[in-house]
């Protein structure tokens, strides 16, 4: 409840603040105040310490999965303004409306995360989804941005319908207007009411996690969106919204289980097979990790598909060691006007340090050991396994990561093995030599490293 709080006052401040402060750096200085706030906030929650104690009976439940969730969500969305918020600047001239916009998504991402009624997941997906139409679209210069917000908006408020449909299909098959959706478990046998209405939900969640066949409207919506909204996109949206999929399939729906589990079955094995081999043909970096964010996606569906103690460790992990790979590797490309793969030539000898730790972020999204991507798939898949007749399953997404490794090498190999152009922007080279941005990369490199060798540090904070 205190990150809720915070948030909604932070993102009213943010918009003040645009009309008071002249400065783009006072702004974004309050705005990285604001998100430390909030880190302190949950921390201080998980510790017993609530500020704003608000009766929230029946509507939110602010478990320690929850909380812990939260305070990766806010340490990576700190870290995400670090690095990147200096390219806002970029995009438009509604420099501190951007910040409150993020501060509005990151209170609809804690009640996704937290929400106890249907209610609150509709509400809580809608304040994450309708900012993000607004910064998909802020770079009204550029007519693939405008092309990317309209799509997005049309596929969401498509989506959106399908929900409600399905949540309406639900409390139809119990009779009432219940309203918390642990009440909607039957011991009955399910009606074909109850199955639609559960299949319909299923469908609008995956759309909004870009789960194949729900995917068609991810590869342009990441590339028109500015590069800069596309890396919180990306992975605070994405891995909230995982969030959100998991509490309301948890131990719900026992009857229906068997159909509703061989349905994400399917969809998991083709998100896995169509991202990853879309994703080697790809001639943008950034239309890439489009394409890897469905294939990633894929991966944390097999925790939605296993339903056990590991999953929720693993999504846990999961969330972190994506989160930090993929907002490095938007930082650089960020500030890159070249995001083909020959823009990376010769990176490696222009500046090792960001050559260094991209090159981390990518052996951890690839999965290789002692990064916390590995890790987090090895959790995936233990607790996949634990499924019976999930074999075939484990084994398509163990190839999948190994044909995952052809494409992100693929950066590296323009790094490291490519000499670089003569005529490379020596502006991009300035931009990567500020300190809080090199010192950021090298932050995130770390933890993901960290987290590779050591999980615990991690998880304690789930069992504490």
């Amino acid at each position: 409840m205190n990150a809720l709080i915070l948030s909604a006052i932070f993102g009213v401040l943010m918009m003040f603040s645009g009309v008071m402060l002249k400065q783009k750096a006072s702004v974004r200085n309050i705005a990285c105040t604001g998100m430390a706030l909030l880190l302190i906030a949950v921390l201080l929650e998980m510790k017993g310490v609530v500020l704003f104690n608000v009766n929230t009976t029946g509507m939110l439940s602010f478990t320690r999965f929850t909380l812990v969730f939260n305070a990766i969500i806010f340490f990576s969305t700190f870290i995400y303004l670090l690095l990147s918020a200096r390219e806002m600047e970029n995009v438009g001239v509604n420099y501190a409306e951007f910040f409150a916009l993020i501060f509005f998504i990151l209170c609809g991402v804690v009640l996704v995360t937290a929400f106890k009624s249907l209610l609150i997941l509709f509400l809580g997906i809608e304040i994450i989804s309708i900012p993000l139409y607004i910064l998909t679209g802020s770079d009204k210069r550029n007519l693939k941005s405008n092309e990317a917000s309209l799509k997005y908006f049309l596929m969401g408020a498509f989506s959106t319908g399908i929900m409600l449909m399905g949540i309406a299909l639900l409390y139809g098959a119990r009779g009432s207007f219940a309203t918390d959706f642990s009440d909607l478990m039957t011991a009955e046998k399910p009606s074909p009411l109850l199955i639609g209405g559960i299949l319909l939900i299923l469908f609008s969640m995956a759309f909004k996690v870009s789960a194949v066949p729900f995917h068609f409207w991810t590869p342009d919506v990441y590339d028109g969106a500015p590069t800069v909204f596309t890396s919180f996109m990306a992975t605070i949206v994405k891995v909230a919204v995982f969030v959100g999929f998991i509490r309301l399939f948890n131990d719900s729906f026992d009857e229906t289980q068997k159909q509703w589990r061989f349905v994400i079955a399917i969809i998991t094995a083709a998100t896995l097979l169509v991202g990853n081999i879309t994703a080697v043909f790809q001639q943008s970096v950034k239309r890439m990790l489009a394409y890897s964010s469905i294939a990633q996606a894929g991966f944390m569906l097999l925790a939605v598909y296993a339903m056990n103690s590991d999953s929720w460790e693993g999504l846990l992990l999961y969330a972190a060691a994506y989160c930090f790979a993929t907002i490095g590797i938007f930082a650089v490309l960020a500030k890159m006007n070249d995001i083909t793969f020959s823009g990376f030539n010769g990176l490696g000898k222009k500046d090792p340090l960001v050559a260094g730790t991209l090159s981390v972020f990518l052996f951890s999204l690839a999965g290789i050991p002692l990064t916390a991507g590995f890790l987090a798939k090895f959790y995936m898949l233990k607790a996949a396994l634990s499924v019976n007749g999930s074999l075939w399953l484990v084994i398509l997404a163990v190839l999948m990561a190994a044909v995952s490794v052809s494409y992100y090498f693929k950066v590296l190999q323009a790094m490291y093995f490519k000499e670089p152009d003569i005529s490379s922007d020596q502006t991009v080279i300035q931009a990567f030599k500020q300190p809080v941005f090199r010192w950021s990369l090298i932050v995130l490199a770390v933890f993901i490293i960290l987290l590779g060798l050591f999980p615990g540090l991690l998880l304690t904070w789930y069992y504490f």
